[in-house]
């Protein structure tokens, strides 16, 4: 199986280097990288040059492909990287773009052969390990093996997003839930997200529920999930494998300046999907279904039961008295 590793940048050289670095270190030999840069002008462009260079001379197989051109914000350019992926767009001599207009097949179906694999890794966020690819990898053939049949692999595999300002000192581990608080209902979109950088997806389902909507600016991501997931009922799987180490200072930091319009651009989707009484109620119970999944999992569940049977006996010997 191929993975395409897709990385947007623009004027983050550093963070830029950071990441082809960690790319470049993986053990797997089957992977193609493509770099989609906004038309930066502060030397990333070099940068690239370089991670080409450099990568002639390992003995891994690293398809680059890359382009430098202006695009329209963050996801206009993840979707050109992941039509590249797709075969729809192709890169020119000087490394700009255009459609392919010649038709592609939708595979909602994949055979073995269509089950490659899109990963999302932005300028600055890094791979977490050099053999993290090749466990991922692994993973996939495992997972499709147990779970389901040779022929079709799973829609979308994730593992753990290690969170970092500096790139080195760890300050938290993202599983997204894992085995405990897994996306298997829309309450868990509802109240967050699946982090993509760490997630496999499964190339065809791009094709099946089209790209990322460019007219959200930050949670075009989480829209896309939502689609596939909640709504088209794929099923992610968690593997405890420690995939990327997220840049914090990124602009989807959702505790930071951005907060405001994740809240915005989450709420006016959901408004435009649910029906009003359905939202209401998400608004209403969404935090006590969520504390009573707490409870459960610390085992407390049956002292919250036991004080529910009191108050209902309570209330009907209150009833019968009166």
């Amino acid at each position: 199986m191929k993975l395409s590793i897709i990385t947007i940048n623009y004027n983050n050289a550093e963070g830029l280097r950071k990441t082809l670095a960690s790319v470049a270190a993986q053990t797997y030999r089957n992977i193609e990288h493509i770099i989609v840069d906004g038309g930066s002008t502060d030397g990333s462009v070099d940068i690239i040059r370089e991670y080409e260079e450099t990568i002639h001379h390992t003995p891994y197989t690293i398809h680059l492909i890359w382009l430098s051109e202006k695009d329209n914000g963050i996801y206009n350019a993840m979707n050109h990287g992941i039509e590249i992926a797709l075969g729809r767009r192709v890169v020119n001599d000087n490394h700009t773009s255009e459609r392919d207009h010649t038709p592609y097949t939708v595979h909602h179906t994949p055979s073995q052969s269509d089950c490659d694999y899109i990963q999302i890794l932005n300028s600055g966020d890094l791979l977490a390990a050099p053999d993290v690819t090749e466990r991922m990898m692994a993973a996939l053939h495992s997972f499709t093996r147990s779970t389901l049949n040779d022929k079709i692999g799973i829609p979308i595999l994730y593992g753990n997003m290690l969170k970092s300002y500096d790139g080195k000192t760890i300050i938290n581990r993202d599983t997204c839930g894992g085995d405990m608080y897994t996306p298997e209902s829309f309450l868990y979109f509802y109240k967050g997200t699946l982090n993509h950088d760490c997630a496999y997806i499964r190339r065809d389902l791009f094709e099946k529920y089209g790209l990322y909507n460019e007219d959200m600016k930050i949670c075009s991501d989480w829209e896309w999930y939502v689609r596939a997931i909640v709504l088209g009922g794929e099923k992610p799987v968690y593997t405890n494998i420690d995939v990327t180490i997220f840049d914090m200072n990124g602009v989807s930091e959702s505790s930071g300046k951005n907060a405001d319009i994740i809240k915005r651009e989450r709420r006016e989707y959901l408004e435009s999907i649910l029906p009003p009484a359905i939202l209401h109620d998400y608004d209403m119970f969404s935090f006590p279904i969520t504390q009573y999944q707490r409870l459960k999992t610390h085992h407390l569940w049956g002292v919250v039961y036991f004080m529910e049977r009191v108050l209902f006996k309570l209330e009907k010997w209150h009833v019968l008295r009166g």
